[in-house]
């Protein structure tokens, strides 16, 4: 199981709860995990591709493509500035 913790009224209010488990059998990405479970975390696909979602595994600042395994605990935090992440609102 990883237990998934979702911060920030935004994103709780698109997931519908702030905690929860999910079944992982075997080592697979933030990514893919979200999208084999739909059903439960669908949402946080559109703030992915927005970027403006910051996910931690196991208190390590991650990416989509990071490998989560059973035991880990994953948190997603809603960023509502983009220019966090520092490739969006750049002037040239």
């Amino acid at each position: 199981m990883v237990t998934v913790l979702v911060f920030g009224l935004t994103l709780r209010d698109a997931v519908g709860e702030t905690e929860f488990e999910i079944e992982a059998a075997e080592s697979t990405t933030v990514r893919k995990l979200i999208e084999s479970n739909y059903d439960r975390m669908g949402p946080l696909l559109q703030f992915l591709v927005n970027r403006e979602v910051m996910i931690a595994v196991n208190k390590k600042v991650s990416s989509e493509d990071t490998v989560v395994k059973d035991g880990d605990i994953l948190k997603f935090s809603h960023q509502g500035m983009t220019s966090y992440d520092g490739t969006r609102d750049i002037p040239i």
